[in-house]
């Protein structure tokens, strides 16, 4: 046994002493190559004579099969998506955004002010109508990522952020992702039907904004303020979901104070792809403001706590109210201070902690 060790170990080290001083050609150099550019993340190249080679280089690691079939999330990092749904379900999972609910959030705040201020003074809030709409929020959220792909599934692919999604990668087919909106729709509709009819006209209404949201940054410099108009929309129909009607003097100011946010962060997060926004055509609220960008959120700002104010001062709240209020003024300024907008990273940061504003 012992004689058996000691040739082995002879013969490896006389390959590796070997191996340095073969010619350019020879199979080693190009075996030692694949170590090398395989310890790269880089596929190397081999001659005929070493097509068994070749077929082994292609075998992808667990993350490029992963990515090959939409196992991946959009930004090329494993979610939970990815660890444990079906392979069949991740792609619309991640069509539906159902990983990444920042933006669920986002559209669900205005909303749940909306029905705080609705509740009878010395009341807490209807906890029946806030999981309600939580979970309408993260309906509606899904419909607007599912819409916003289809409609922009060939510029998507030109943007190196959004390039990984599943119908602009063409994991999904097109007609793949009308089906699953459809499907978002009926679950929508059974939401929907569970309010009373004037919330319904409103629920109905919201839908031409969804809709028509992902068109906007083909026609105009201002997609952040419809995206306002569209993510808002919860400050009315909160309201008319607890009461039955508006009263324009606390839900109209609660409306505009949302828009004037999202006109804020959506802005901050327009940053990131201002270069390939640039590049494909389309228009945003970063482009527009360029180098004056911090001067107009700071307004934007100011308007939202001045909207936020009027609401409450017109709901008869009382000094705690104002109190959070001021918390969330103090928040909102040092996002705007300190963002840096020439540093995607950042931007996104920022664009997160407007949940907590």
């Amino acid at each position: 046994m012992s004689f058996l060790l000691r040739r082995s170990i002879t013969g490896t080290t006389r390959f590796l002493s070997a191996s340095r001083y073969v010619s350019t050609t020879s199979p080693n150099t190009y075996y030692i190559s694949h170590c090398l550019l395989l310890s790269k993340n880089q596929i190397p190249t081999f001659p005929s004579n070493l097509t068994f080679m070749r077929e082994i280089s292609t075998f992808s690691s667990s993350k490029d099969e992963k990515q090959q079939d939409g196992e991946l999330s959009m930004g090329g990092k494993v979610s939970w998506v990815d660890v444990y749904l079906p392979r069949q379900v991740r792609p619309y999972a991640h069509l539906a955004r159902i990983d990444k609910q920042i933006g669920t959030w986002l559209l669900a705040w205005p909303t749940m002010w909306s029905i705080t201020l609705a509740a009878a003074p010395g009341n807490l809030p209807d906890y029946k109508m806030i999981g309600l709409f939580g979970l309408g929020s993260l309906l509606v959220r899904s419909i607007a990522c599912t819409i916003n792909d289809i409609l922009d599934r060939d510029i998507d692919a030109k943007v190196d952020r959004t390039k990984r999604r599943p119908l602009a990668s063409g994991v999904l087919k097109p007609s793949q992702g009308v089906l699953f909106l459809g499907f978002q729709l009926f679950l929508g509709l059974g939401i929907l039907l569970q309010l009373n009819n004037y919330s319904r006209v409103l629920g109905v209404l919201s839908m031409f904004l969804v809709f028509t949201y992902p068109l906007m940054k083909r026609f105009t410099y201002w997609p952040q303020a419809y995206l306002g108009l569209s993510f808002s929309w919860g400050a009315l129909l909160g309201w008319s979901a607890v009461k039955g009607s508006l009263d324009p003097a606390i839900v109209l100011p609660l409306y505009a104070s949302g828009i004037f946010w999202t006109l804020v962060y959506d802005t901050i997060y327009a940053h990131q792809d201002k270069e390939d926004d640039l590049k494909v055509g389309v228009k945003s609220t970063a482009l527009l403001f360029g180098d004056s960008t911090k001067e107009w959120i700071s307004g934007f700002g100011i308007a939202c706590i001045g909207g936020l104010a009027l609401s409450g001062f017109n709901a008869d709240l009382g000094w705690p109210f104002y109190a959070f209020l001021a918390a969330g003024s103090g928040h909102l300024a040092w996002q705007i201070r300190t963002v840096n907008l020439s540093c995607p990273a950042d931007c996104s940061r920022k664009y997160v902690l407007a949940l907590s504003s």
